[in-house]
């Protein structure tokens, strides 16, 4: 498979990109990860890299969101609002967005337009 690029190894290279201008900022990074079936987020930190705020469609039944189906743009604006009412609450309030590697667009820009939104700056 000489020559031949993959969807995962393109995907890689915007990742490592991205993280290399966003580790040289002293933010605090909002991550996104997504798979067909759900949407993940979550704060970590730059000092000790910990996750300090997480959020996901997995939550929507603990938190009795009902939703038919969690990997559409109505669940992500959802994870996005979650996420950024959770990080205000823990004083929070600037980050940096990494979308690992996922094109801006669809249901991670819809998670990231709404935590705008709702109060998260970056």
């Amino acid at each position: 498979m000489k020559g031949k690029i993959k969807k995962k190894d393109s995907r890689i290279r915007r990742y490592t990109k991205i993280r290399k201008k966003i580790h040289s900022s002293r933010e605090f990074r909002l991550v996104v990860h997504r798979s067909s079936r759900h949407i993940y987020a979550q704060i970590i930190s730059y000092q000790t890299a910990k996750v300090l705020v997480v959020a996901s469609t997995l939550e929507f039944k603990k938190l009795k969101i009902t939703s038919a189906y969690t990997g559409n743009k109505i669940s992500a604006k959802l994870v996005g609002q979650l996420i950024s009412r959770r990080a205000l609450e823990k004083g929070i309030k600037v980050v940096s967005f990494d979308r690992s590697g996922f094109q801006y667009h669809g249901r991670v820009k819809e998670l990231a337009e709404s935590a705008r939104i709702s109060g998260l700056v970056f």
